[in-house]
């Protein structure tokens, strides 16, 4: 009785995952994130004009940036989803890479816009004004707020065991470290040395151009590597999900329909393995194997007759002839 209670303290029972209040309180969550998303971005770009700080402003916009990845990808995963039309035969997968490309250029764009601006003042530091303590006390907010949401999320995360909120967790520590580079920047700015807070300014441009870059190109060059995989016919779709600082695929790739089971099963771990080695932001590669482009025969194909139902059928034709060692199936073109 003593170890099941232990264990029954040591393990809470698992939330379901179907369960109404595990999703309405994952909205919740996210929802939040918003919300001090938004309050933070127009906080630290209105202090940062009043205050004159370019770190502040390029912090302001670094979280903005965060604010449209995440909008943009729920928008593209949603319409991904769209049945194929007349304009789309094989569906509307692509839009997720081509809001990725999207988002990259508005990223880079950003970013470059902010360096741009800051390499300017810093070749005219004699008449940059000095930074307002509004600046720093605005900085500092922004390090608890982000701080205090990492927290928050990673409870809930862990309590409802969702990797996906943990995830999230961890993207609101990671933007705490442009947050800490603003700060040090001010304060540098606040002892004298006028230049620190361009030179904030400039490093948080850079980690923005680096978020476009990432966005923009990553798609390009993990399709690229499946394509080139021995064994792989081609690329049926591919999505990716940014999950923090690191990478899910999802890859559907068309293999020879004549091979075995086992032969698709290397060429899927195969593509994997080289996704992984290739890319050190994926965490993670799932690799389904298709042998037809066509979607349309994934579905037709769920009423045709399983395996049990064609041996009963061919039962009277094989009669008076040795038992078969092996029935090979191939459901092809409906």
């Amino acid at each position: 009785d003593f170890g099941l209670a232990m264990s029954a303290h040591n393990n809470p029972p698992e939330i379901s995952f179907d369960d109404p209040a595990r999703h309405g309180m994952t909205q919740r969550v996210t929802w939040i994130s918003v919300v001090v998303n938004v309050f933070l971005t127009a906080a630290q770009v209105v202090a940062g004009i009043i205050a004159h700080s370019q770190g502040l402003i390029a912090d302001g916009l670094h979280s903005l940036s965060d604010l449209v990845c995440d909008f943009l990808v729920l928008f593209a995963a949603h319409h991904s989803k769209d049945p194929a039309d007349e304009s789309h035969p094989y569906g509307h997968a692509r839009i997720e890479t081509a809001a990725s490309f999207a988002l990259g250029a508005i990223l880079a764009v950003t970013g470059a816009g902010i360096i741009w601006s800051a390499g300017i003042k810093l070749q005219d530091l004699d008449n940059l004004p000095p930074v307002a303590p509004l600046a720093l006390w605005t900085a500092g907010l922004a390090l608890i707020a982000k701080e205090g949401l990492f927290r928050y999320m990673l409870h809930v995360g862990e309590k409802l065991r969702s990797p996906m909120l943990i995830a999230n967790a961890w993207h609101a520590r990671s933007d705490a470290a442009s947050s800490l580079v603003v700060a040090v920047g001010i304060v540098g700015n606040m002892m004298g040395y006028i230049f620190a807070d361009s030179i904030a300014a400039v490093i948080v441009g850079f980690m923005i151009v680096r978020m476009g870059a990432v966005f923009a190109w990553e798609v390009d060059s993990i399709r690229q590597v499946i394509i080139d995989t021995p064994g792989v016919a081609s690329l049926h779709e591919l999505r990716t999900r940014r999950m923090a600082h690191r990478s899910l695929v999802d890859a559907h790739v068309c293999v020879d329909p004549r091979i075995s089971v086992s032969e698709g099963h290397h060429i899927a771990e195969l593509t994997r393995k080289r996704i992984l080695d290739s890319h050190e932001s994926v965490s993670d590669v799932l690799v389904h194997v298709d042998v037809e482009d066509d979607p349309e025969h994934d579905v037709n194909s769920q009423g045709m007759p399983d395996r049990e139902e064609l041996t009963k059928a061919l039962a009277p034709l094989l009669a008076g002839l040795p038992e078969p060692q092996r029935i090979i199936l191939h459901y092809l073109d409906d």
